[in-house]
């Protein structure tokens, strides 16, 4: 590590969002900032890379301090890649991917862009953590957040986050005195229950608008769900090896 380490910032809410801006402010304080944000917002885009299409990158300036800025026509993910091999002249210290506006605990880390970005710097073998703050408003107040971003960020740099982990941070939506402090914490088992919205246009062509309704199938009491529900800050070690290895010897006794 140099005198200061090199930060990473991305997000999936994009360049001008207020989460973001308030991630930039608190990695000022500890190393050298880097930024490569969407240029529009990328919520729900999972890992979506860009294929299809052509990217652009382009320095930007938003407020003031010493973070050097660019805004990507891409997705998280392409922010992360096109930042390691064409922006930075080194692997980054550490990816800080937020603040998002919204949760991202259960298994809404598996369609957020916020935690895409942050699991590709974590595939880049760059140790990585996603931030969230459970409110949705554009305008939602992270002062709260600040403390417990800057602390998990400082222990993350001096402890280290082992190869093929990245850490799903979520905030409650609450005031700094009310917040009881952190737990270390498992994906808790839940899921969405969709309702398809189902409209016509003026030309009478229909057309839906996707909701839902999460639904927590997991009692524990060691679940990110409880724990933010209880009032603290819920940090869950993410692994993107997807393989079943449990799984293993029970196919190696198929007649395949």
């Amino acid at each position: 590590m140099q005198d200061k380490p090199l930060i990473l910032v991305t997000n999936d809410d994009g360049i001008t969002a207020p989460g973001l801006r308030a991630l930039i402010r608190i990695m000022n304080k500890i190393g050298e900032v880097i930024v490569v944000a969407p240029d529009s917002p990328q919520s729900g885009m999972g890992h979506a890379i860009t294929v299809d299409n052509m990217l652009t990158c382009n320095p930007i300036t938003i407020d003031d301090g010493p973070q050097l800025e660019y805004t990507c026509s891409g997705t998280p993910a392409d922010c992360v890649k096109l930042a390691v091999n064409e922006i930075l002249n080194r692997k980054p210290d550490l990816c800080v991917s937020g603040i998002n506006h919204g949760s991202n605990s259960s298994i809404n880390v598996i369609y957020s862009g916020t935690m895409s970005a942050a699991i590709e710097a974590g595939i880049e073998g760059i140790p990585a953590i996603g931030f969230s703050l459970l409110d949705f408003k554009w305008h939602a107040n992270f002062k709260a957040s600040e403390e417990y971003v800057k602390n998990i960020t400082l222990n993350a740099l001096l402890n280290g986050i082992p190869d093929g982990v990245v850490l799903n941070v979520n905030i409650p939506k609450l005031k700094k005195e009310e917040i009881k402090g952190v737990k270390i914490c498992r994906q808790a088992n839940g899921y969405w229950k969709e309702d398809f919205d189902k409209r016509k246009n003026p030309m009478g062509k229909e057309y839906y608008w996707l909701s839902g309704e999460f639904v927590n199938k997991d009692k524990g009491q060691d679940t990110d769900v409880y724990a933010l529900e209880s009032g603290y800050v819920s940090v869950v070690p993410v692994q993107f090896d997807m393989t079943a290895h449990h799984m293993i010897q029970k196919l190696n006794s198929w007649e395949l």
